[in-house]
């Protein structure tokens, strides 16, 4: 959530850097109206305090040396009864600006790059080789090799989900086991987490209120399919203060993920790019605020190394404000290199939320005398069924068998 004090403090500049992550207008001047309303009528309920406490003081003084209290009394009285009525007014505004705030999205850093949306993202580097075919190279979905069936799965529940056997169903599990194994060598430490969250969960990482429908409700129950594990390895430490020297916390864990992909309406509806259930192994930070710059770097550092191990060529891509996430400050997007598309398809997302997430989940961190808010981090490392499909691509054999990466030979 954005600092509510600091939006009082300089609105100016923190609407100016909202404009950037593309909130409107309308939204702004309703934020400026409660702020400046609250502001005002909190300023207003301390002057009443401090009257009524002057006055608290001379009742004292006044009693002692036998006058009339009576006058004095009702003007306490009369202060206290206004000042319950501010406060209850007060609170009614300040309620109603946490709740608004719950729906703005995290400031951008400075150096993101302004641009509307995906087309004009950065591309920083370009990492590996492309495989070269003495063939023309299919889509994974044109492969005949039987890993994926498409009917069956939409047979068993709806449209965009999968079944996946034999060899394939292998492989991805291999996949799994392979970049946990590659994470925990890289200092983060593994979990096994609840694949379902209460609504406290994911307000704490910001999925709700704003993204409800995009979640799968669990109905009858406070408690949501999560949409990626990143909910979950973060609000393991919702409302908690974590003493400075345990810091960073650095987290993986494997889980399927549950999204209803309610704003992709058309997109990716062949194939496994875009389902409503895909396993993925995640990365998550908790930092001390001057050093996620540090851990933000080593855990794009650890996907774009995951995908080098397994042969994969990728770039590196500094998302601009306009296909920003909600809670990020700043995101690098790996994208790697699908032969049978003929581009780049993100695999990846790695973001630093500053302390966006924390204010929202009470996540601190104990600097001497001083509680301090941490810096979440989240990354994909990596989407599995992505990195499936990319090594059925780029893998792909003339008659449409797939060569299995050497480092995946093992756990096959």
């Amino acid at each position: 959530m954005i600092d509510v004090k600091q939006l009082q403090k300089d609105f100016e500049n923190m609407a100016n850097a909202l404009k950037r992550k593309g909130v409107e207008q309308s939204t702004l001047d309703k934020l400026k109206d409660l702020t400046d309303n609250a502001k005002q009528k909190r300023q207003e309920m301390e002057n009443v305090t401090a009257e009524q406490n002057k006055l608290s003081k001379e009742f004292g003084r006044y009693k002692k040396e036998g006058l009339d209290i009576a006058p004095l009394q009702d003007s306490i009285n009369e202060l206290k009864s206004k000042k319950q009525s501010m406060e209850e007014e007060v609170k009614t505004l300040e309620d109603e600006l946490s709740s608004i705030a719950l729906g703005i999205p995290n400031l951008p850093d400075e150096n993101v790059p302004d641009g509307a949306d995906e087309n004009e993202n950065v591309v920083l580097e370009i990492i590996g080789e492309k495989p070269v075919f003495s063939f023309e190279p299919k889509e994974h979905w044109d492969l005949n090799n039987g890993w994926l069936d498409f009917e069956r799965g939409v047979k068993l529940a709806k449209s965009r989900f999968s079944a996946i056997k034999g060899q394939g169903a292998r492989l991805e599990r291999a996949l799994i086991n392979y970049m946990l194994d590659f994470n925990k060598e890289r200092g983060f430490e593994e979990w096994y987490v609840p694949f379902m969250a209460n609504s406290n969960t994911l307000q704490g990482t910001g999925q709700l209120p704003k993204f409800e429908d995009d979640l799968f409700k669990i109905e009858g129950e406070d408690l949501y399919l999560i949409p990626t594990a990143e909910v979950q390895l973060t609000n393991l430490y919702n409302d908690e203060i974590i003493p400075a020297d345990e810091l960073p916390l650095l987290m993986t864990s494997y889980t399927p993920c549950f999204r209803k992909e309610a704003g992709s309406a058309g997109r990716d509806t062949r194939g496994l790019i875009r389902q409503h259930q895909f396993d993925k192994v995640e990365m998550v930070a908790i930092t001390k605020q001057e050093e996620s710059e540090e851990v933000f770097e080593r855990m794009v550092a650890c996907a774009s190394d995951l995908l080098t191990s397994l042969g994969l060529a990728h770039q590196k891509v500094q998302l601009c404000t306009g296909d920003l996430g909600f809670s990020a400050s700043t995101t690098i997007d790996l994208e790697v290199w699908l032969p049978g598309q003929g581009k780049y398809r993100e695999i990846s997302s790695i973001s630093n939320t500053r302390e966006f997430q924390a204010r929202r989940a009470k996540i601190r961190y104990k600097d001497g005398k001083k509680n301090i808010l941490a810096h979440t981090l989240n990354g994909s490392s990596l989407a599995v069924g992505r990195t499936l499909l990319a090594i059925m691509e780029n893998y792909q054999q003339e008659d449409g068998t797939v060569k299995i990466p050497d480092v995946l030979v093992k756990y096959m």
